[in-house]
């Protein structure tokens, strides 16, 4: 809670990060429609998702992930 005369606190700003998001399996075109957002690296056994996200920007990839069943491999936060 902020006083009367107490200065207003603002958020820092949110940091964008590279992930790279793997899946198992492969990707059909309605899936890759539901990620025309990301770069999509499809190989055999396992498709890779990856993109600039902040915090909010993964939480709702991951959702994504989740409503089109996807098995989720692994998630990585990309060297600079």
């Amino acid at each position: 809670m902020v006083a009367d005369g107490d200065p207003i606190l603002k958020e820092a700003p949110v940091a964008r990060r590279m992930y790279e998001i793997s899946v198992a399996g492969s990707f059909g075109p309605g899936v890759r429609e539901a990620f025309a957002d990301m770069e999509v690296k499809v190989g055999p056994a396992i498709t890779v998702l990856s993109g600039d996200l902040d915090q909010p920007g993964l939480h709702a990839v991951l959702d994504r992930v989740r409503a089109q069943g996807l098995e989720l491999v692994g998630i990585k936060q990309a060297s600079d």
